[in-house]
């Protein structure tokens, strides 16, 4: 019996009586999902397009033993109010049993203002923590030894300037820089696409970046240089689909401005590193990761020649779906982030962060965060998915997701290469278009209850929220501010100075690799916003263009 004979004797009969709940069943990328997935619907050469874990080209695990050998990095990503507090808040997570840290940072800090800067006025502390001077990262991580934790900064524009604190803390310390771990973000082109904190137009941005990649890659050799990211791209409204394809156009652009400045592929894209949300349509997910891994491995092999099998490696971190969070029955938050982390897992990912279920409302709790870390957790010790390497491999469905995604993502990535790259196609304003219809077309389905939100447009209750809210106490603000004023009058203002004159100067030379003068300017005692100050001198500021 073969799938139609199967359809014409069993299903037909059985559905001339009773229909099925929909006329037509979609993933989150639109694809219309058949009632079942046999032999017919995949054509598998194994070792060319799945293989083994640890092998190009990767679909199945970027490790030989993957979780049997070590479980994922469980990183909660935490910041808020002053770094006192954020210290308190690491120590509390690291005892729980958080095996890295993640620092989430607030606004001013991201783009580059000091927490007394007016632009910072009422947004210090709120959605991470301010982080103004070298003092500021030294009491982050007092008492965190730098050798033996790994730290993900969720930081971009003002990358550079954060991760030069960070080493500058870590050789106070008495912590060599070649054995820091650890990842920084530094993906400006999906700050042009989805998020927004940008400073410095494009070309300046894109230069810094390939700064960092190329000073990791000799300086700092464990750290991961870039966190090229699809996930903020999802929170806007990407489809899986579009995020694989964007954020690996986007990695495409990295490689090749690093190429371009003469350093060999194989020097620096082995400390490459993804970023990706992790939503709710599980299956569709794990088939998103597995596609993503094997079109970075042939983009790697084929268009850049890469020989180093670690540099076609895509190793990345998942965060469940900050968007799929409601305020409604917020307690449902928890069943959704467990399917998520789930599919993080089941997909192969590297390192995860489960949001907390109180994030619709607020800051998250402790209470919150633990029952998060708890959720990796229990996955972990408890389900049985971490025993087997790629456990869904070879499922009917799941192949065929995985090769539909690939191929459309591809389709995508072929198109921006027609455009002329990614900066033409982010300055076209055709990838945040394409965004934007998804969002808008994932709203009109929620708006008309074709796509179903629990809680929000379907088993809606009558309810009191009783839930903890974490606030910013004002106290910790005007602290922050009063450390910093201490600071600025401690220090040798003209040592400040000529380092900030150095910093200029060489911006000024598209040749220099900025990094060795901002942290120079770093152990001068220079602030983040006077360091960014002297760079928006020189680059200037981006105002995005209305493209909708």
């Amino acid at each position: 019996m073969n799938k139609r004979e199967w359809e014409e004797k069993y299903v037909k009969p059985l559905l001339e009586k009773a229909p099925e709940r929909k006329r037509e069943f979609k993933t989150a990328s639109g694809f219309v999902v058949d009632r079942l997935y046999t032999p017919e619907d995949i054509q598998v050469d194994y070792d060319s397009k799945l293989g083994y874990p640890g092998v190009y080209p990767f679909t199945r695990g970027v490790y030989p033993t993957m979780y049997r050998g070590r479980l994922w990095t469980m990183r909660q990503y935490a910041g808020f109010g002053t770094a006192e507090e954020t210290n308190k808040r690491y120590k509390f997570l690291l005892e729980q049993g958080q095996t890295g840290l993640s620092v989430a940072f607030d606004l001013p800090t991201q783009i580059g203002y000091d927490s007394d800067h007016p632009m910072a006025l009422g947004e210090v502390g709120k959605v991470g923590v301010a982080i103004d001077t070298i003092e500021d990262m030294q009491i982050l991580f007092d008492g965190i030894p730098l050798d033996k934790v790994s730290t993900s900064m969720t930081i971009n524009s003002t990358a550079a300037q954060i991760l030069s604190m960070y080493v500058a803390v870590a050789e106070s310390q008495g912590v060599d820089r070649k054995v820091l771990r650890g990842t920084v973000q530094n993906d400006m082109l999906k700050e042009y696409i989805a998020r927004g904190t940008y400073i410095f137009p494009p070309e300046p941005s894109l230069r810094l970046a390939t700064d960092i990649i190329m000073f990791c890659a000799k300086e700092i050799p464990k750290w991961n240089s870039i966190s090229i990211s699809g996930y903020h791209m999802e929170e806007a409204g990407a489809t899986p689909v579009q995020e694989v394809a964007f954020t690996l156009a986007d990695g495409i652009e990295y490689v090749q401005r690093v190429i371009d400045r003469g350093m060999n592929v194989d020097e620096f894209a082995p400390r490459l590193s993804f970023f990706f949300a992790a939503g709710n349509n599980l299956l569709e997910e794990v088939a998103k990761f597995r596609a993503a891994r094997r079109l970075w491995a042939r983009i790697m092999k084929e268009k850049f020649g890469a020989k180093n099998p670690r540099s076609m490696m895509l190793r990345f971190h998942v965060q469940t779906a900050g968007c799929t969070l409601t305020a409604q029955q917020p307690e449902n938050n928890i069943i959704r982030v467990t399917l998520q982390a789930l599919a993080a897992v089941l997909g192969g990912t590297q390192s995860l962060h489960t949001n907390s279920y109180d994030e619709a409302l607020s800051l998250p709790t402790e209470k919150a965060v633990r029952i998060a870390l708890r959720t990796q957790q229990i996955i972990a010790e408890e389900s049985g998915v971490a025993d087997v390497i790629d456990p869904l491999g070879g499922a009917y469905y799941v192949e065929w997701l995985t090769d539909r995604i690939e191929e459309e993502a591809m389709k995508y990535i072929e198109k921006i290469d027609e455009m002329g790259g990614v900066i033409r196609a982010i300055e076209s304003g055709y990838i945040q278009r394409e965004i934007q219809r998804s969002a808008y077309e994932k709203q009109k389905a929620i708006d008309e209850g074709e796509l179903v939100v629990v809680g929000v447009n379907k088993y809606r209750i009558e309810e009191e929220l009783n839930v903890e809210i974490l606030r910013i106490d004002q106290e910790m603000v005007r602290k922050q501010i009063e450390r910093l004023k201490r600071f600025r009058e401690s220090r040798d203002r003209s040592k400040v100075e000529q380092a900030l004159e150095r910093l200029k100067k060489a911006a000024e030379n598209p040749d220099e690799n900025l990094m060795p003068y901002i942290l120079e300017a770093v152990k001068a005692k220079a602030t983040l916003g006077e360091m960014t100050d002297a760079l928006r001198e020189v680059f200037g500021e981006y105002r995005a263009p209305q493209i909708f």
